[in-house]
Parts: C-alpha cells; sequence; structure tokens
C-alpha cells in the first residue's frame, strides 16, 4: 500500500491505494478550527479530496456558498454541526451524512454551544487543499481576505447571500 503525507497526484491509469497515517497528516489551524488533510487526488482525473474539521464550540464553519463542479458530503463524527441546504437550515448531529449536489447554495457552523468534529469530502476531486491553507492564511491575516474572493474559479467556491443563513447566524447572537 502507497502511503501518502497529503495529496496523491496518481492518474486513473496509474492509481494506487492511498492511505494516510493521522501522524503524518499535514493541519492547518485558525483560531476556530483545526482541518486534517487527509487525501486529495489529481483534480484533472475525477477522484475525490478528503479531510476533517475539528470546530470549537458554535465556531463559524463556512458562509453560504456553492460549487458548480462537485459535491460536498459530509459525515458528523462527533458533536452538532448547523447546515444550510438551499434556504433549509438543520442540525446534523453525530453519525448524521448529508450529499449536497453542485449548485445547491450550502453554508456551515459547528451549532451554538457545541463543538462538531466533520469528515468533508468532495467528488470529483477538487484542489481543496490549497484552499484550505489559503483559508487558514487568511483567518490568521496573514494574508487579505480579498484572496479568497479572487480565487473563487480556481477552487470552485462561489459565495451567494442566504438571507435564511443570516437569520439562522442572527439567533445565535
Amino acid at each position: 500500500m502507497t502511503t501518502t503525507k497529503n495529496t496523491n497526484t496518481a492518474t486513473a491509469a496509474t492509481a494506487a491505494p492511498i492511505l494516510t497515517r493521522c501522524a503524518q497528516a499535514e493541519t492547518c489551524a485558525d483560531p476556530s478550527a483545526t482541518m486534517t488533510l487527509l487525501a486529495e487526488t489529481d483534480p484533472g482525473q475525477g477522484g475525490f479530496t478528503v479531510y476533517r474539521s475539528t470546530f470549537s464550540a458554535g465556531a463559524a464553519g463556512a458562509p453560504s456558498h456553492f460549487h458548480t463542479r462537485a459535491w460536498e458530503l459530509f459525515f458528523v463524527i462527533s458533536g452538532s454541526l448547523e447546515v444550510l441546504v438551499g434556504e433549509d437550515v438543520t442540525v446534523l448531529g453525530a453519525g448524521d451524512f448529508l450529499a449536497v449536489p453542485p449548485n445547491t447554495p450550502h453554508a456551515f457552523a459547528a451549532a451554538q454551544g457545541s463543538e462538531a468534529d466533520v469528515l468533508f469530502m468532495f467528488t470529483p476531486g477538487m484542489d481543496r487543499f490549497d484552499y484550505l491553507r489559503l483559508l487558514g492564511s487568511v483567518m490568521r491575516g496573514e494574508t487579505p481576505p480579498a484572496a479568497i474572493a479572487a480565487s473563487s474559479e480556481r477552487f470552485d467556491n462561489h459565495y451567494v447571500d442566504s438571507p435564511a443563513w443570516r437569520a439562522a447566524l442572527e439567533t445565535r447572537a
């Protein structure tokens, strides 16, 4: 079995199993979350991207956005995750799974008063590890926030306004 630290650039013709040991996985941290980068295949070959995020209690995750090319899959390992899908807001608990199809606005945050440990997957694979590194850099104040907006096409991450998500966040204040 092939061991990889963060990315696997294997093509469909040369694909090999991917094993990422916890101790070898790269982490990206910001003030409210730690993302563990598990595996990412070459975006040009389809495949997948997988990472794990642990959020502190009530921490923000992502504002309302959509992807045009990939499904985003969520599996809650522990805690509770508040999510927007379309215009519906709900809370996912430990063991819950959610699959969001392309072009569907969605957002997420650790539920109020709860931590959340979530496995995220994208298929087909996207260049998400570089996006997560950029996001962490912005959250830590090392990179201007405008870099996120400038990267929307590259990372297929398109932010949209959601009155339903704004209302859900306002009830937390």
